[in-house]
């Protein structure tokens, strides 16, 4: 039987996109099947990362701390800048812009790679066919050798606080909010809310943030998440912890508003907020996806099932990114792309699911590598830990930004680094330099052995590994027993 391609990829996320150009480079005919639209009705590429995720996210959050620093900290070094204005319409284009250019960029890796790109809604049928539905209705089906399912995600929804797209909206919606909300709610504690909730608060919102969870960032080593919910308080994030929301009421009107109910333990409670954002979470976007006779299976959260190369129960059939297991990252999604594209192409390929890092784009940001030093008393680990503070960093006190600390785990017998977590300036870059260490096994003493450029923020990933074993110069060491 003749097949259309060799490849067909539903997805042009970072999973999706990723896969179908490596698959292209790797001389097999790809197509890579993407649904999303913008404002014009024309097809766009880089799913929700790009469009309304990952990207945008983080141009307001770079947007809003300029603008923090503008109107609070540029003082310090001695530079006056008279009345500070906020034009939000204008940020929120500039937003747009990013997002615009991006998109574009994966249009032309596209046509450099030779991917065929396929505007429409892609299903799996049996026997690796793909039916399309274009936008107007149309559709055409589509077979191929293998087929790879990167479909992606979306936000999930609570009963108590149906989105109406205008008060109460999701994280999309909070990307789009033309004037700053005088009082912003904010459902569930988790790396979307911390990071929406900071943008907003930069700009003048009162924030408060409803957790139903006793506990902040349940996946974050205990001691960072401490560390955070201090900081974060500190930068008027009204964080609630242990608040179950049980329902809602909206007002509308010249000021439509929303009165949301919830339970602490002091009972039952309302707050009233301008808007209010709900990011509880997000669920594999799996729906209308997959035919009932394709035979490809799924567990009961919806994730499809796969093994440890994204193969799923079907031959020739895959699944990436936040449609399957594990954490939903970006990242973690291209690499599975990467790999499945290269298992397809003949080639041997895995990925080291214990070496992902995770990063919270709040300022200081978050970030780890490798085991928390929970998983590492629950397993039983016999491990030693090396701390060290940015405020003891002089490159981070030059900067005025000395918040935060780096921690290091690492095994007690063999030195080995088993995790690093870090809250702290540029994070998210420190702890890639940890990662690429630990690929490669290395020990505490290794990376204290290494010289690290002075002055400069990595010195405290330095420090932090010559504190694992007493060694620490720019800070007393603990005495060990």
């Amino acid at each position: 039987m003749s097949v259309d391609y060799d490849v067909i990829v539903i997805g042009a996320g970072p999973a999706g996109y990723v896969a179908a150009i490596r698959a292209a480079q790797l001389g097999l005919k790809t197509a890579c099947i993407e649904k999303w639209l913008d404002k014009n009705n024309k097809p766009v590429f880089g799913g929700t990362c790009l469009n309304v995720g990952c990207i945008p996210s983080k141009a307001l959050l770079d947007s809003s701390h300029k603008y923090l620093e503008a109107k609070h900290a540029f003082d310090a070094h001695g530079i006056g800048t008279g009345e500070i204005t906020l034009d939000v319409p204008k940020m929120i284009q500039r937003k747009q812009k990013v997002v615009d250019q991006m998109a574009g960029g994966i249009g032309g890796l596209f046509q450099a790679n030779k991917v065929s790109p396929i505007s429409g809604v892609g299903k799996l049928l049996k026997d690796k066919k793909v039916e399309v539905r274009s936008n107007d209705g149309k559709t055409q089906t589509l077979s191929a050798e293998h087929v790879i399912i990167a479909a992606g995600s979306v936000p999930i929804e609570i009963p108590p606080t149906p989105t109406d797209g205008n008060v109460i909206v999701d994280s999309t919606g909070a990307l789009e909010f033309q004037a700053v909300p005088k009082r912003l709610g904010v459902i569930g504690a988790g790396v979307i809310g911390l990071e929406l909730g900071s943008v907003w608060s930069r700009l003048g919102s009162e924030v408060v943030v409803l957790e139903a969870t006793e506990s902040f960032l349940p996946m974050v080593d205990q001691q960072i998440a401490k560390e955070a919910k201090k900081i974060l308080t500190k930068q008027n994030l009204d964080i609630r912890l242990g608040a179950m929301v049980t329902g809602s009421k909206l007002k509308k009107g010249k000021s439509p508003s929303v009165a949301v109910q919830y339970k602490d333990k002091n009972g039952d409670q309302e707050i009233i907020f301008d808007k209010l954002i709900v990011c509880v979470g997000r669920k594999p976007y799996t729906e209308a996806l997959l035919s009932d006779d394709c035979g490809v299976e799924k567990d009961e959260r919806g994730f499809i099932k796969v093994d440890n190369h994204c193969l799923t129960n079907i031959p020739g059939v895959y699944a990436v990114g936040d449609v399957v297991r594990g954490p939903m990252l970006a990242h973690k999604g291209s690499e599975e792309g990467v790999m499945v594209a290269e298992i397809i192409a003949g080639q041997k390929a895995a990925l080291n699911y214990d070496l992902i890092p995770s990063v919270i784009y709040t300022h200081p940001e978050i970030a780890s590598i490798g085991k928390t030093e929970e998983q590492l008393k629950a397993d039983g680990v016999e491990y030693k830990v090396g701390t060290f503070p940015f405020l003891a960093v002089g490159r981070a006190v030059a900067a005025n930004d000395s918040d935060g600390m780096v921690k290091m785990l690492a095994d007690a017998k063999t030195d080995r680094v088993l995790g690093c977590h870090i809250i702290g300036p540029s994070a998210a870059d420190l702890v890639q330099t940890v990662t690429v260490a630990m690929e490669f096994s290395t020990s505490a003493e290794d990376i204290g052995m290494t010289v690290f450029s002075h002055p400069a923020l990595s010195e405290a990933v330095h420090e932090a590994a010559l504190a694992v074993n007493g060694h620490a110069i720019h800070m007393p060491n603990r005495k060990r027993k």
